[in-house]
């Protein structure tokens, strides 16, 4: 499992991708996993409530349910660039945490010939 952002796979229709985020970009066809996705409210929140918050989703789940079901080949995506604060990244740690795995961010592709790292 690995987790990157949606500009890093603009117009791609890779099976992997998960939109994890509240909204998906315009014209999304990948699978979204909404259980992860932060709640609308969240989004006006300071870093540390933010964090609270999420966590508090996190808590309410089942980690080896939801690796189950995005699989471990699914790249989650959310809107945040490389190295910014980001939930993606807290599912990761969660799930590194919990389950023992390695969820890595995928670098940021930035040759715009090529939209999908996979094709």
């Amino acid at each position: 499992m690995q987790t990157s952002n949606f500009a890093t796979f603009r117009g791609s229709c890779n099976p992997n991708l998960v939109s994890i985020a509240l909204w998906p970009p315009r014209g999304w066809c990948g699978r979204r996993y909404k259980a992860l996705a932060p709640r609308g409210k969240m989004m006006t929140l300071d870093e540390a409530s933010y964090r609270e918050a999420y966590q508090k989703i996190l808590d309410g789940l089942d980690p080896q349910e939801v690796f189950e079901d995005l699989g471990e080949d699914a790249i989650l995506l959310c809107w945040e660039a490389p190295g910014a604060f980001c939930h993606r990244r807290l599912v990761a740690e969660w799930l590194e945490e919990k389950l023992g795995v390695q969820v890595l961010e995928l670098p940021q592709n930035d040759n715009p010939k090529q939209k999908d790292l996979f094709t």
